[in-house]
């Protein structure tokens, strides 16, 4: 498996690289936005691992700029913004995780080996009423329209359909899609909530997605 880090702090990446390598990663190291765009773009990765603050390009026009030819790969920025905005902006731009410095290296690695795993094992396909999503082909339909979501719109979107008809609290969500233990600020669920409903032109009359208060979401007919 091999891994793309973009890091100007040489004492971060340095640490990085020796304990991927150490789990028997190969890794690779880009030290500015512009460098780590090109590496990106023309290397096989199985994850990239990104500071936000970068020389050159940040890393949040290097991910969406990475997003228009390679929509799987998962992406985990490393920063030390942590407002809720901050975190909302980051996920929204197209990373599927999101860590704060300083870091424990095994937390670290734990947030990446969820996110192989999640890549490696997709399910064939979800249904529930008009809504279809091919997790493997990173493809959701809501009747023959093709929806465009972001990484983690998607992730939570899958979440729900997975446990469609059950009650999914707001802790196990925030865990479940985004690798944060239960004491992180969960208001980022509602935002994504919405920006599902809207993306997938969801009525009063056709909305599957039951808020359950003060607990929750519910997707279900």
């Amino acid at each position: 498996m091999r891994i793309l880090i973009v890091e100007d702090e040489p004492g971060i990446s340095s640490f990085l690289k020796q304990g991927l390598e150490e789990e028997n990663f190969a890794v690779d190291v880009a030290d500015n936005g512009k460098t780590g765009l090109d590496l990106a773009l023309s290397g096989d990765y199985d994850l990239l691992l990104l500071d936000w603050m970068l020389p050159g390009i940040s890393g949040i026009e290097l991910t969406r700029q990475f997003r228009k030819g390679f929509s799987q790969t998962p992406i985990i920025f490393l920063t030390a913004k942590d407002t809720l905005d901050e975190t909302v902006f980051g996920l929204q731009s197209g990373a599927n995780d999101y860590i704060k410095k300083p870091f424990q290296f095994e937390e670290l690695l734990a947030r990446i080996q969820v996110q192989l795993r999640a890549r490696k094992n997709p399910e064939q396909k979800l249904t529930l009423g008009e809504i279809t999503m091919f997790p493997e082909k990173f493809q959701v339909f809501k009747g023959e329209k093709e929806i465009q979501l972001t990484q983690k719109e998607f992730a939570l979107l899958e979440y729900l359909l997975r446990n469609k008809n059950q009650v999914c609290r707001r802790t196990r969500i925030i865990e479940s899609v985004w690798d944060i233990h239960f004491e992180y600020n969960t208001g980022v669920i509602d935002v994504f909530i919405n920006s599902l409903r809207k993306k997938l032109d969801l009525t009063k009359e056709d909305d599957f997605i039951h808020t359950i208060r003060g607990v929750g979401y519910m997707a279900k007919e």
